[in-house]
């Protein structure tokens, strides 16, 4: 099976993480579904290890922000983050999806992904997961949510 980090984290995603009801298996249990699933050993390791970088993310203090602040990305980013993603993540901040502390998770976790570019839908993906996992963003995700399966056309910026 060819698979990346991203199909392992969306596969976890649909199955753990967004039922309403919390169920908190074993790192040790979740690892066998996994590759019971047929996910290799060394992808699932890399995406448990995704997890547990975001969780990290969920203690540190949110950044200050200011009207006139702009975030510069590095050339390495915007390698990966093409101009739509780039306005995607600016759309989001603009009308309060993503704070700027969940703005540079979002970034981080992208560029933690092991593929090459970027795309839209694997950016939006990655924003629900990171509101998901942070405390007090339920209405940011839900704004989300609904952005990622209720709307068919993209949004332009």
């Amino acid at each position: 099976m060819k698979e990346n980090v991203f199909d392992i984290l969306m596969y976890l995603f649909e199955h753990y993480f967004h039922d309403a009801v919390q169920v908190d298996p074993n790192r040790d249990d979740i690892e066998a579904e996994l590759l019971g699933a047929g996910f290799t050993r060394s992808r699932v390791h890399d995406a448990l290890n995704w997890i547990d970088a975001l969780a990290e993310h969920r203690s540190m203090p949110e950044l200050g922000h200011g009207p006139t602040a702009l975030r510069v990305y590095t050339p390495a980013e915007t390698m990966r983050l093409d101009a739509d993603c780039q306005g995607f993540i600016l759309y989001l901040e603009q009308i309060g999806i993503l704070t700027p502390g969940n703005r540079e998770v979002v970034i981080d976790r992208l560029m933690a992904l092991d593929e090459g570019p970027i795309d839209l839908d694997t950016l939006k993906w990655v924003v629900l997961m990171v509101l998901f996992s942070q405390p007090g963003q339920e209405e940011a995700c839900a704004w989300m949510e609904n952005l990622l399966f209720e709307s068919p056309n993209p949004v332009t910026h």
